[in-house]
């Protein structure tokens, strides 16, 4: 498999907090507040798509790490903006810097890795191992 991924690719991501995405909506808190399990998905979600449409027919990136602060809340109806920036490349290991900001500033921040399969490959090997 090859691909032309290199470090340095940037990816963005804008949501309006909703409803579903509060804490007391996740089961995480009991406040309506951006939940911190719904900026990890707005995190990975970014990662994985600034690198997508670079990949070979077939391939996708799978997440197999994350470590993140959440370090301000965010209330319904706000703007967050997700960032992520390709770190390294290490054949399929990737690893990125993310943060997510709201209209008043930074409110996560932290690492992520994915790791490139083929994906019907990947689903056959899952599917066996059942």
């Amino acid at each position: 498999m090859e691909h032309n991924l290199q470090p340095g690719l940037k990816g963005t991501k804008m949501i309006t907090v909703g409803p579903s995405d509060t804490a007391s909506h996740y089961g995480s808190g009991l406040i309506d507040v951006f939940a911190t399990p719904a900026m990890v998905a707005l995190m990975e979600k970014t990662a994985q798509l600034s690198v997508q449409a670079q990949l070979p027919e077939g391939h996708i990136t799978l997440g197999t790490e994350i470590s993140v602060s959440h370090v301000k809340a965010t209330p319904v109806g706000m703007k967050v903006v997700c960032e992520s920036h390709l770190v390294s490349v290490d054949g399929k290991k990737l690893l990125f810097k993310v943060t997510a900001h709201d209209e008043k500033g930074l409110i996560g921040e932290g690492t992520h890795r994915r790791y490139i399969v083929e994906a019907a490959r990947f689903m056959e090997k899952l599917t066996e191992s059942i």
